[in-house]
């Protein structure tokens, strides 16, 4: 018997770390909740969606830069030694105390339109990043239906091995009271036991393979314990399936708009534009509003309480007579706090005008790496279309090479099995040796297994196109 020749579909998302499901074993997995459970906790879908949930935020934040900003401020100061007070412009030498309190506004009136690109540009990315998730459901999808009929397969395998293996045990025994009786030499007799041991092996790797088999797709479901996991058996004949019905050309025309790789790759596209449009916009003036409103207190801020008026002489006239003036003793306080705060407010309006003239080339470079990114986009979306039609291609070539091998096999296998009886009729009467029995035999094997392969190998091809068509996975 023959080692596996295919593999239907490497597994995508082979995960080392389980979450702690167990299977359960008085439940058989189907195939649609196999797909269901991996699609509910596959980590790199989680990961897809914490990424949406970045760009919606993302897109959020750009919306709100529309806003006007608003801040208030507030500062507690205490200046010593020489000083100007910022509300008197006079000098002080003590210890003054400072507070200040302000609010400011800003807008920005009109940038180029950069801040309208940069919205659409943030809607593309989120798009893209919705479709990156849908990427990943539909090739845990695929993954998940591979490892099933990988299982399948398997199975079939199993049963061709230990069919072969109970046919040789049963000669054993026939050959054994041949040589018994004289019929036959010993010989023969120890080549049909040297058969039965390949034949156990086979039977033993063929075992192996299908407990990888599970485990592998035990890892896809993200199961810790596997030991009683089994899947549903569903009868699957290829006639029910059909043949394909459409050219590739005619799928790829069908299904390449609804593929989420395709459309991810078009939002990254236009958000490429964007970023051109954003690059472009920088060489534009930009137009924007400040205001602000604010007070401030001065602890060498001070006001007069009381007045003392008396008089001196300040001269004498021409015949001795004194001349008298007034003076003026004054006694005072710091002003009040909410005094000054009443008196200190202060309001400012302003429009400011940036027109970039020359800004270390900045721009240009932003401008020419945009316009090289936006083609790097187009490039890669074509890659991406070319990619998904050389699947569907191998896909197609796939599923018709393989039936035609399952039909011609079918035909081989019915020729061989009766070729095998008719073997085994004349090594049991002494007419050929067992060398010719064991050749037949493991040719008859050998069709088996092709058979078997053949078989999950349409099938999942036929699945897979069709799944690109937009039709669900089911047995």
């Amino acid at each position: 018997m023959q080692s596996f020749r295919i593999y239907l579909l490497a597994p995508l998302f082979m995960l080392p770390v389980f979450s702690g499901f167990t299977a359960n074993a008085q439940t058989k997995w189907s195939l649609e909740a196999s797909i269901r459970h991996a699609l509910q906790n596959n980590l790199q879908i989680r990961q897809g969606q914490l990424n949406v949930g970045l760009a919606h935020e993302n897109l959020t934040g750009v919306r709100a830069s529309q806003l006007p900003s608003l801040n208030a401020n507030a500062t507690h100061g205490i200046n010593t030694g020489r000083t100007i007070d910022p509300f008197t412009n006079t000098f002080a030498t003590e210890n003054v105390r400072t507070n200040n309190f302000s609010m400011s506004t800003g807008l920005t009136l009109f940038s180029g339109f950069q801040v309208r690109n940069s919205i659409e540009q943030s809607k593309h990315d989120l798009e893209a990043s919705r479709y990156d998730v849908e990427k990943m459901e539909n090739d845990v999808t695929l993954s998940v239906t591979s490892a099933y009929l990988q299982i399948l397969l398997a199975r079939e395998l199993v049963e061709v091995a230990a069919r072969n293996l109970e046919i040789t045990r049963l000669q054993i025994e026939r050959t054994s009271r041949l040589v018994e009786a004289g019929t036959l030499a010993r010989g023969s007799l120890l080549t049909i036991e040297a058969q039965a041991a390949t034949d156990e092996l086979q039977l033993i790797n063929a075992q192996n393979q299908l407990e990888f088999a599970y485990l592998n797709l035990a890892q896809l479901l993200r199961l810790e314990d596997h030991q009683d996991f089994e899947i549903e058996i569903p009868e699957i004949d290829i006639s029910a399936i059909g043949i394909i019905e459409y050219s590739p050309m005619q799928i790829f025309n069908a299904a390449v708009e609804n593929q989420p790789e395709v459309q991810a790759a078009g939002f990254r596209e236009a958000s490429a534009e964007r970023s051109v449009r954003i690059a472009l916009g920088a060489r534009s003036p930009i137009l924007s509003l400040r205001a602000s409103y604010g007070t401030g207190y001065s602890g060498a801020s001070r006001e007069i309480v009381d007045v003392v008026t008396s008089q001196q002489v300040i001269g004498v006239t021409a015949s001795g007579e004194n001349v008298f003036g007034p003076t003026f003793d004054f006694t005072t306080r710091i002003k009040p706090f909410r005094s000054q705060i009443e008196d200190n407010l202060n309001r400012s309006v302003a429009f400011v005008l940036t027109i970039p003239i020359l800004n270390n080339w900045q721009v240009n470079n932003n401008i020419n790496r945009s316009q090289i990114a936006l083609e790097n986009a187009r490039v890669t979306k074509q890659i991406v279309r070319d990619q998904f039609f050389m699947n569907i291609q191998q896909a197609y070539a796939d599923a018709r090479a393989a039936l035609k091998r399952y039909n011609s096999t079918s035909k081989n296998v019915v020729a061989l099995e009766e070729a095998f009886r008719y073997t085994t009729q004349k090594f049991n009467l002494g007419m050929v040796n067992s060398l010719e029995f064991n050749d037949s035999r493991n040719r008859l094997s050998t069709a088996q297994s092709d058979l078997v392969q053949a078989k999950y190998e349409y099938v999942f091809r036929v699945k897979m196109l069709n799944y690109f068509m937009g039709e669900p996975i089911s047995f």
